[in-house]
């Protein structure tokens, strides 16, 4: 029996947010990632409500390769987040493996200022 990538994803996925949770004090930072674009959204669980987001399908991302953008679009979470008066995160792969882009999204969101 073969398992498609996205059925295993999805199986991660949900054995994450069993553990990861966000509250007002400290929302979940959510990643996707497509083949070619990345999107992070700050999410408050207990409300229902997205705090945050960003993408690099945005103007104004710098250019580079992905795992440079990947990075911009982290420090550009980090910004809208602390400027809403949040410093702290949960951090929630989405079922990805933490390398590459996600990890360069989560290394350039620690330099914008944000702690998990």
């Amino acid at each position: 029996m073969s398992k498609t990538k996205d059925s295993r994803r999805a199986k991660i996925r949900k054995r994450i947010r069993g553990s990861v949770k966000g509250t007002q004090e400290k929302p979940r930072l959510s990643v996707f990632r497509s083949n070619k674009q990345i999107y992070a959204q700050v999410i408050d669980d207990v409300a229902g409500h997205t705090i945050a987001a960003a993408s690099s399908a945005e103007a104004g991302i710098a250019k580079g390769n992905k795992s440079e953008i990947s990075a911009s679009v982290g420090k550009m979470i980090a910004e809208r987040v602390i400027a809403k008066g949040i410093s702290a995160v949960t951090f929630d792969r989405g079922g990805y493996l933490y390398h590459g882009r996600v990890k360069a999204l989560a290394e350039g969101a620690r330099e914008g200022g944000l702690k998990f």
